[in-house]
């Protein structure tokens, strides 16, 4: 039997005893008003017609009265008028009869009523009007008649105001049996409305009970559950629906735990199989996974290392507030360049590792941990410093002799130019002005490799804004009016000041807009521009220019990095990292911001005084 028939049935039962009820309500009720429609119609009325009747008597009474009194006229009148009325009620009870002894009665009255009248009438037909009637007369043989019509008519009104007590006294009988009979109806009907509810929500709780114990166990990973079907109905299917669902969980998690070791044990593999330190934290910041290149250098083995705070093994600070930045935004940490480089002393040697942070993220929303890699880059550090003191060693030793060739060319020109044919004055020229780039060069690459060795002096002053834009644009004025370009410069007033080193932000601002005269045609437009934005001043370069390919913007501030256009510019391609260095030793940043073809926006930060002043 399905579930809805079963519900159905146990609803058209209650409807059913609540039916009942109303029907034998409304029994109860016909009852009652048939039996006031019987005391109303019935006794009611032959009450009324025994009370006319002894008014109309006593009206026959007084009539005589008056014929006693010499009113012979007027009492003969009234006396008929109330015959009449008499006559006329009398007729009328005897067609209402309801009680057997009004008959018996209105048989007596109508004998005792016609002596009356015979009585009355030898009164009235008295042949001489002079004799007169005495009232003595009148007590003892009218008055007695008279009595004897009344008391009919009063036996005739008290047996039906009697039967009218004995109907009100059954109405009230009927409603007694009524209410009672109603309310143990009606408590019947509820009894067995709240047992076929009881039954039918316990029919129906019962399995839900059990599939709801079922539901919880298979929550808890208890997949050995079996329901019994009581049932053919829904429910039942449902019971064992979730009993074959927990069978099938049951295989699939024994599927997925093979796969799920087989995984960990990849995973480990893999992490063990890194060379570079990797350590795998967890939302808690406790460490889930180390391998054996980042035990060593926290110098704890991965058995001891795993389940310990990250702080509590490796007890790096800044690198720590990295990973809880990772942990909390979901998002890989902006690092400086310089700040994405750690040193850990081991011994006597000091240790150099690139750091990158990764979080670990489900459905790119909730973190579960975060992975941070150690690259050992001790080696390219050694390289590093070792080609910087090569160039700066090779740029020394150049710089002697070509400054040397450089005034020899000179000197030739000056002194021997007469005797020169032109195209010997051509490659003297030509060869000056490749030993100027020459010195150029050595000199940028000296320049470089004192500022990546820590060896460039910086003169650090309290300087205007304005004064570092205007310096750097009036070098390049001329240069820019030959190239028929607007050289525009944009200061807001009120521009706090900066702590920098003038001549270094100025050569870098004067490399920058070199660049940009460089790639922007004639006729174009150079924006110059310094603003407020926090707690530092950006300084802005911007051009309408060619634009910069977007595989060269990531690249464009390395080493010898030149971007490849249809005509050449010319340069060494250290201007940019030079203007980087300078930027990042001011503890500034540098970036640049362009589309090909539409132009470019080279900016870098400086911190303004205030700021700058407070961290010394």
């Amino acid at each position: 039997m399905r579930l809805k028939t079963k519900i159905l049935m146990g609803y058209g039962a209650v409807l059913a005893l609540t039916i009942l009820v109303c029907s034998w309500g409304v029994i109860n009720l016909r009852r009652l008003g048939r039996s006031s429609e019987a005391i109303l119609q019935e006794n009611y009325q032959s009450i009324r017609y025994a009370e006319s009747m002894i008014d109309a008597i006593g009206y026959q009474d007084n009539a005589i009265l008056l014929f006693l009194l010499k009113d012979r006229e007027q009492g003969r009148k009234q006396f008929l008028d109330s015959q009449v009325q008499f006559l006329l009620s009398f007729e009328r009870a005897e067609g209402n009869i309801t009680i057997p002894q009004e008959r018996e009665i209105l048989n007596t009255l109508e004998r005792r009523y016609q002596d009356y009248i015979a009585t009355a009438e030898q009164v009235q037909q008295s042949s001489d009007p002079q004799t007169e009637l005495s009232i003595d007369d009148y007590y003892e043989t009218l008055q007695p008649s008279l009595k004897l019509v009344r008391e009919s008519s009063i036996a005739l009104r008290e047996i039906n105001k009697e039967a009218m007590q004995i109907a009100s006294q059954n109405t009230q009988r009927i409603s007694q049996q009524a209410i009672w009979s109603t309310i143990l109806a009606g408590g019947t009907a509820a009894g067995l409305g709240l047992g076929f509810s009881f039954i039918l929500a316990n029919r129906l709780v019962r399995p839900l009970r059990k599939m709801t114990r079922a539901t919880e166990q298979i929550s808890e990973g208890n997949y050995d559950i079996e329901i019994d079907s009581l049932s053919n109905d829904e429910l039942g299917v449902l019971a064992w629906e979730i009993t074959t669902m927990s069978q099938k969980l049951k295989a699939f998690q024994a599927l997925n735990v093979e796969k799920v070791i087989a995984e960990k044990q990849r995973s480990e593999a893999i992490i063990l199989s890194i060379s570079d330190g990797l350590i795998v934290v967890d939302s808690e910041f406790k460490i889930i996974a180390i391998n054996q290149a980042a035990a060593r250098l926290v110098k704890t083995p991965e058995k001891i290392a795993a389940g310990n705070h990250f702080l509590d093994i490796f007890n790096h600070q800044t690198l720590y507030e990295y990973i809880k930045r990772t942990a909390q935004t979901g998002k890989p940490p902006e690092i400086d360049e310089k700040e994405s480089v750690i040193s850990v002393e081991k011994g006597k040697n000091t240790l150099y590792y690139r750091i990158s942070i990764t979080p670990v993220t489900v459905n790119s929303d909730k973190v579960l941990g975060v992975v941070l890699l150690l690259q050992d880059i001790t080696k390219l550090k050694e390289l590093d410093r070792l080609k910087s003191e090569f160039v700066a060693t090779a740029s020394h030793e150049l710089r002697t002799p070509l400054t040397g060739m450089a005034m020899s060319i000179n000197l030739l020109l000056e002194t021997t130019q007469e005797k020169l044919s032109d195209r010997e004055i051509e490659l003297l020229q030509a060869a000056e002005e490749d030993v100027e780039r020459l010195r150029g060069l050595v000199n940028d690459l000296l320049d470089l490799s004192k500022i990546e060795s820590g060896r460039l002096e910086m003169e650090f002053s309290e300087v205007e804004a304005d004064f570092l834009l205007e310096k750097a644009v009036s070098a390049l004025q001329i240069q820019a009016e030959e190239k028929q370009i607007e050289l525009l410069q944009h200061v807001p007033e009120n521009l706090p000041q900066v702590r920098a080193d003038p001549n270094k932000i100025v050569w870098v601002l004067t490399n920058l807009i070199a660049n940009a005269l460089r790639y922007t045609e004639v006729g174009g437009e150079i924006q110059v521009s310094a603003y407020k934005k926090g707690t530092w001043i950006q300084f802005s370069v911007e051009d309408n220019g060619e634009g910069i390919p977007w595989e060269y913007q990531s690249k464009i501030f390395d080493k010898f990095v030149q971007v490849k256009t249809e005509k050449d510019v010319g340069g060494s391609g250290l201007g940019l990292a030079i203007c980087k260095e300078m930027v990042q030793a001011h503890g500034g940043k540098i970036w640049v911001d362009s589309t090909p073809g539409e132009g470019s926006t080279f900016a870098f930060s400086v911190p303004v005084v205030s700021d700058r002043g407070s961290s010394n």
